[in-house]
């Protein structure tokens, strides 16, 4: 079969297009033996080959560069089907690299908001073996409403009759006309049609399509026309959502704690005030101590398995036991009354009537096709999690590593302990049992969601626990010697270290990144869009030191540390002994012990030379020094003292300007963050400040550029491309110049944040200036919310008041309803594709609804590592739903802000 390949591309001097793929003869996707195309003029470039008769294809176009340099056009692979015709021309566009409309093509739009009612044939069916076949992606047509083209032929309508594509392989639009008497050049135009009537309601803009025919389409051929972008007259899409951890939710039938059940109300609230989609948090299994310690979202030990906590019980049946059953039902209202979530009691109340119901139902489920369809499906992640879950509970630890015999993973091993013959096997089976259910209940809430046109948004953390499956597992795909953190910034002056083990990428890339397109995978039966948790750390992470506790002693990794000899040739003499060891002098040790200063030195410190000092052996290090104070068991006074010594004997281990790298083969040090705030920095030399002022900027600003953009192109492709969710990245801190350029390359939503401008030289962001490509915000999780804020600090409220705002009085002390209103209104004005706000900041905007506890809306302080995760609506959403002015005010608002449209 011929295979003629026709692609419009506007070329500079020296290139040359290209055309790879599946096939042998399209070179397997090998660059080096892509089909050279042939240049015929008019930005039209040409290539034939031989393929076999019904085989289907996949193809891409490259540029090749006088250089030798490749360029790969944008978006997925083309696909063409198993045809039979002696000669197939495809007449394409080139696909840009960076693509708005693509990301109209990801699961949320294509399978949620704009999924056509019904699906239809063509009603012309052509006769000859000539066939001329019309295609336009695009899925932004609207519910009851369809794709027509027009144009100046009788099986065109003629400009008066519009002609009803096909949508059977949405978001492609097709028509197939018979091509045996077209032998003129075609004008035409695409429509949207009403599908009721149908009556044109949209024209696109702009000229009138053409095809050129360059001579008579032979017999028994196809010619493919694929189009792109049907030029919207009403401008670019734009929506509007909510963000809420799933745990927050309160209805009047959860159990103390939001559940999956839950989330079917807030959908119905979305629907009725026009929002389209819902943003949660992670909601991975995080259990590991049974204790506050796991309310901890972003901590989870598997990245497969959902919480049990978000089970709804009577999803699971009732208990036979009335007298058991009316003491859960009594637990039930006691918890769902309080205020917030008492995570402790609820797991534990939950626990207790999952092994109940387990114990009466199991026998019956597990003879269920259902549920062994389940368990065929998912037993590769489902016999580890549930080994690894009895193993923590029987040996009272996560820390597989004080397992004995089980502490490396053996699958034999495991098998055998999984094995249903087991005596204890009902401690094992009890955790098949609650995914199943967790899975069923979830997928009910997706298909309600999805029915409704409403969408769901994950969150994916950056890290994983190291007491985890996944490190229990496979361990080699991880650097469990160093903690993930990020560099000190507003919200955390120390930094922060979240625990995490750091990837060993290169052993990631070996395999394609397997493991991560397996966690998208399951990812993608629940969620409609993802938020990628702290994207920057697949350009580079920061890194700690297992010693280290504080984020001010790490390094990005993968990193360029300097030498001795580079840092020498900026002007400074490299003095290890001085740069890259605590400074310690006797003159500000008041400074950080005060009354304590003396009891420090005596007990604490090795004096070397006059007025100098190190650090005893038992605590030159972080960890060390916090492992020594443990402050349970002691009075409130002298437990303040401690934590003093505690806090300031790990602060002098912060007084250095260099921190070594543990990986280089010869010594290598990376400048300390921060390191202007040390009283080592402050006791330079001024020429040796400025020195190294200059050598920081490059080193933090410069030096890792493109060093870091090429690490972050060996993997977000493949990642991104696993699955057709929507990515979104959360891009906020120490972010480099190159970290925009890649998420517009790859389609990337970026985060928004009105007080966390990525501008340096503004105070405030606005909204307005927010690129379409975004998500627009007003506060997350990790922050106060606009309540909270307002009365953070009075003058910078006044500022935004007055700059922002654009109001000339004195600012309200609290932030009043019309305050908020405001404030939700930029947003929802701003370019950003989605604003997506926290539903404490909507509630804010009514007087009558919001909570008077404004302190105790804000779910994390980063900066805090034993922060409760425990806030909760103090509405239940039946209120919430019933709420008919407070919704009205919302849907308005979106109307007027033009964020309610289907298409």
């Amino acid at each position: 079969m011929k295979m003629i390949f026709n692609l419009h591309y506007k070329s500079n001097w020296g290139q040359i297009a290209c055309v790879t793929g599946s096939e042998e003869s399209l070179g397997k996707w090998d660059v080096d033996n892509a089909v050279v195309m042939n240049y015929s003029g008019n930005n039209e470039w040409v290539a034939e080959i031989e393929i076999p008769e019904n085989v289907g294809l996949e193809y891409k176009y490259i540029i090749r560069e006088a250089n030798g340099f490749v360029t790969w056009e944008g978006g997925q692979n083309r696909k063409i089907d198993t045809l039979s015709f002696k000669t197939i021309s495809l007449h394409d566009e080139w696909h840009a690299v960076a693509d708005p409309e693509r990301v109209m093509l990801t699961k949320v739009f294509t399978d949620v908001i704009m999924k056509p009612e019904r699906f239809f044939d063509q009603q012309i069916v052509p006769a000859s073996n000539r066939r001329l076949r019309f295609t336009l992606v695009a899925p932004r047509v609207g519910i009851g409403y369809g794709m027509g083209i027009v144009g100046g032929l009788p099986s065109l309508g003629n400009w008066t009759e519009p002609v009803l594509m096909s949508n059977l392989h949405y978001p492609a639009w097709q028509l197939e006309l018979d091509a045996s008497e077209l032998d003129q050049n075609i004008s035409y135009k695409y429509v949207i049609v009403r599908l009721r009537d149908g009556k044109v309601v949209t024209w696109e803009e702009g000229e009138n399509r053409t095809y050129f025919p360059l001579i008579a389409q032979p017999d028994d051929s196809l010619t493919i026309i694929n189009d792109e972008h049907f030029k919207y007259p009403v401008g670019q899409w734009k929506g509007a959502g909510v963000a809420m951890p799933v745990f927050s939710l309160r209805t009047a039938d959860s159990f103390g704690v939001g559940e999956f059940h839950d989330l079917k109300k807030l959908v119905d609230w979305c629907v009725k005030t026009g929002l389209r989609i819902i943003q949660v948090l992670p909601i991975n299994e995080t259990v590991a101590t049974h204790s506050w310690l796991d309310s901890y979202p972003y901590k989870s030990i598997t990245v497969m398995a959902l919480h049990p906590m978000y089970l709804h019980l009577p999803g699971l049946g009732t208990l036979k036991d009335k007298k058991l059953m009316k003491e859960f039902n009594d637990l039930q209202k006691k918890l769902n009354e309080l205020p917030h979530v008492d995570y402790v009691e609820v797991t534990k109340a939950k626990a207790r009537y999952f092994k109940l119901i387990f114990d009466q139902n199991w026998n019956d489920l597990s003879q269920t096709a259902e549920y062994n369809q389940f368990f065929a499906e998912n037993k590769s992640w489902l016999i580890p999690y549930a080994a690894f879950c009895y193993l923590r509970d029987r040996f009272k630890t996560s820390d597989f590593r004080q397992w004995g015999d089980y502490a490396t993973y053996n699958p034999d091993q495991i098998a055998a302990l999984t094995d249903p013959a087991q005596p204890f096997h009902e401690h094992i089976a009890v955790h098949y049992f609650q995914q199943f259910h967790l899975d069923k209940q979830l997928r009910e809430v997706v298909n309600y969601a999805h029915d409704r046109g409403v969408g769901l948004k994950g969150d994916i953390p950056i890290g994983i626990s190291p007491n985890s499956i996944e490190a229990w597992t496979e361990p080699e795909l991880f650097n469990l010697d160093g903690q993930a953190g990020a560099p000190p910034d507003d919200f955390a002056m120390m930094g922060q270290n979240w625990g995490f083990p750091t990837y060993n990428w290169d052993v990631m890339a070996r395999d394609g990144f397997a493991w991560w397109k397996k966690r998208l995978m399951m990812m993608e039966k629940y969620f409609d869009a993802y938020r990628i948790d702290h994207i920057l750390g697949f350009f580079r992470i920061w890194e700690i030191p297992q010693s280290s506790l504080h984020g001010l002693l790490g390094y990005f990794k993968p990193g360029l540390p300097l030498s001795p000899a580079e840092i020498e040739d900026w002007g400074l003499w490299f003095d290890e002994e001085r740069f890259a060891k605590p400074y310690i002098r006797g003159y500000f040790l008041h400074d950080f012990f005060g009354e304590y200063a003396d009891e420090v030195r005596r007990s604490y410190l090795i004096e070397t030379d006059y007025d100098q000092y190190e650090l005893k052996a038992d605590f030159n290090t972080q960890r060390k020094i916090y492992n020594h104070f443990t402050p349970e068991g002691l009075t409130r006074e002298v437990g303040d003292k401690q934590i003093i010594i505690r806090d300031g004997l790990m602060s002098l281990l912060n007084e250095v300007l260099f921190v070594k790298d543990p990986y280089s083969a010869q010594p290598a040090y990376h400048p300390r963050i921060a390191f202007h705030f040390t009283y080592s920095y402050r006791d330079l030399e001024d020429y040796k400040k400025i020195i190294l002022n200059d050598l920081y900027i490059h080193f933090f600003y410069k030096r890792h550029e493109e060093f870091w953009k090429y690490h972050a192109m060996a993997k977000l492709p493949s990642i991104v491309g696993a699955s057709k969710m929507l990515v979104c990245g959360e891009d906020l801190g120490m972010v480099p110049d190159n970290v925009p350029e890649v998420m517009k390359a790859l389609n990337i939503l970026s985060l928004e944040i009105q007080r966390m401008p990525k501008n340096p030289k503004v105070e405030f962001a606005h909204p307005a200036d927010a690129p379409y490509l975004s998500v627009c915000t007003t506060s997350t999780h990790d922050m106060s919310t606009i309540r909270g804020w307002w009365e953070e600090d009075r003058s910078k409220t006044q500022r935004f008041y007055h700059s922002t705002l654009g109001h000339n009085d004195l600012a309200p002390y609290f932030a009043e309803p019309w305050i908020c209103q405001e404030i939700i209104n930029q947003h929802l004005h701003s370019p950003a594709m989605w604003t997506i706000f926290p539903l404490q900041d909507l509630i804010s905007m009514d007087g009558n609804l919001r909570w008077d506890q404004t302190d105790k809306e804000r779910i994390n302080v980063p900066s805090d590592p034993e922060n409760k995760w425990q806030y909760r609506m103090i509405l239940t959403l039946e209120e919430l739903l019933e709420a008919d002015d407070f919704n009205e005010l919302i849907k308005g608002m979106l109307h007027i802000a033009g964020r309610d449209a289907d298409y």
